[in-house]
């Protein structure tokens, strides 16, 4: 986590809180939203699922997401993922 690029606030296109949910619902959720938005956006989300680190990058890599950076802050997850083609 963290060894990504830092995004800047204003880059962010989408918010998704979703840290009342455990696995799966923050993928499930996550997808949605990206299926919504135009290739190039960023979306950000945050969640308290401990699973999610492993989850984000294989779901990334598995979509044609990219995950630009993460982090664990106050006990929340934070996830920057640009939408792919």
């Amino acid at each position: 986590m963290g060894d990504q690029v830092t995004v800047n606030p204003a880059d962010i296109d989408e918010e998704l809180d979703v840290t009342a949910w455990d696995c799966p619902k923050p993928i499930i959720y996550a997808r949605k939203a990206l299926d919504k938005m135009s290739s190039g956006k960023i979306l950000h989300v945050t969640t308290s699922d401990t699973c999610s680190v492993k989850n984000f990058q294989s779901f990334c890599k598995q979509t044609g997401n990219e995950l630009l950076d993460s982090y664990l802050e106050d006990g929340n997850y934070h996830y920057f993922i640009r939408k792919g083609q």
